[in-house]
């Protein structure tokens, strides 16, 4: 018999890089992949599972308990992994409530189906659901702002300082509580910035690429110097592997590329890429599209992860580096946008 799992949030960015590993790797498992598809989802991200037998696809919202629960008795489903969240720190500002709904309601909603569904009592779990496990992907945004130096652990108090984080840490401390409270067996991760193929193009790197290729201009927020850690997308989808597999439950695991880079040089490195594969004929060089907007609130200065606990317990290490790694989500977007144009 195949373990049946629920992706949530799977037509996204992380998701749907996730899914097509995780089948191709593990012939057991079924999965059923539940996405509201809002504008940051798109089935076009998955389009290489269309006759995957093993794969499904069902449009709902998280927040809707009665789908969450059909869900879970017309499958047996044994496994979350839970990627769906409002994650656009610019559009948290605008509209905070959707972010509360969905990150906060919605995760509860799905923990607390999938604990009364394996869970007969606190602690006790129902036959042949004693190794079920709930993955919680969450971000390292949860940790707030660093100065020059330092790194965020799995010890680093909370501190969000956006609405997007601020309900992020609300749905961690969630699920770490169905753990203490319950005894389910659920494990949380905090990433840092992701990047490759299939990514929005609300994000940095996309929206360099896509504006630069139309020669409009690249908008970089305050100076340019707040500094992130890169993780390479596929680099966190074979972390979480490891976690879903192998993780301790209860635990939490923080994944870093450890790739610091500020946004100026991210700009600039990915313009030049494109000066190389595709010169513009109008320009010296795309980095004169460069534009410095106003910084948003709240912009927090600087992330970086220090991923030892993950590496030390799992072995867990990144294998791509930021040289390798953006040079083949440059290429993958190019290929996306000359196949749009026709």
């Amino acid at each position: 018999m195949k373990d049946n799992i629920i992706v949530t949030g799977g037509a996204g960015f992380i998701g749907s890089n996730f899914i097509p590993y995780f089948l191709n790797k593990y012939p057991q498992y079924n999965i059923i992949n539940l996405d509201k598809l809002t504008y940051a989802g798109n089935l076009e991200n998955l389009r290489e599972l269309i006759d995957n037998k093993r794969y499904s696809f069902v449009q709902g919202d998280i927040c809707d308990r009665k789908l969450v629960e059909s869900l879970f008795e017309n499958n047996r489903i044994t496994g979350v992994i839970h990627f769906a969240a409002e994650s656009h720190v610019d559009n948290s500002i605008d509209g905070p409530d959707v972010f509360i709904e969905t990150n906060v309601k919605g995760t509860f909603t799905i923990l607390d189906v999938a604990r009364k569904y394996w869970m007969s009592a606190p602690f006790i779990h129902k036959p042949g659901f004693g190794d079920s496990r709930f993955l919680h992907v969450s971000t390292d945004e949860v940790y707030g702002s660093l100065g020059r130096d330092g790194y965020f652990t799995e010890k680093t108090p909370y501190a969000p300082n956006s609405p997007y984080s601020a309900s992020k840490a609300s749905a961690d401390f969630i699920v770490r509580s169905f753990f203490h409270t319950y005894g389910m067996n659920v494990l949380i991760t905090n990433c840092s910035n992701n990047y490759g193929p299939k990514q929005h193009y609300e994000k940095l790197i996309p929206t360099i690429i896509k504006n630069a290729l139309a020669h409009k201009p690249i908008p970089i927020y305050g100076d340019g110097k707040n500094v992130r850690d890169w993780l390479y997308v596929l680099d966190h989808c074979k972390a979480l592997d490891k976690i879903y597999h192998e993780g301790a439950f209860g635990e939490t695991y923080n994944i870093g590329g450890n790739n610091e880079q500020d946004n100026i040089s991210i700009v600039n490195g990915v313009c030049k890429i494109l000066d190389e594969l595709i010169p513009s004929e109008k320009l010296n060089s795309y980095q004169e599209l460069i534009t410095f907007v106003k910084d948003r609130p709240g912009h927090d200065r600087r992330y970086a992860i220090d991923a030892s606990k993950l590496r030390n317990t799992l072995g867990w290490l990144p294998e791509e580096d930021f040289e390798t790694g953006i040079r083949k989500t440059v290429e993958w977007y190019i290929m996306q946008l000359q196949i749009n144009k026709g």
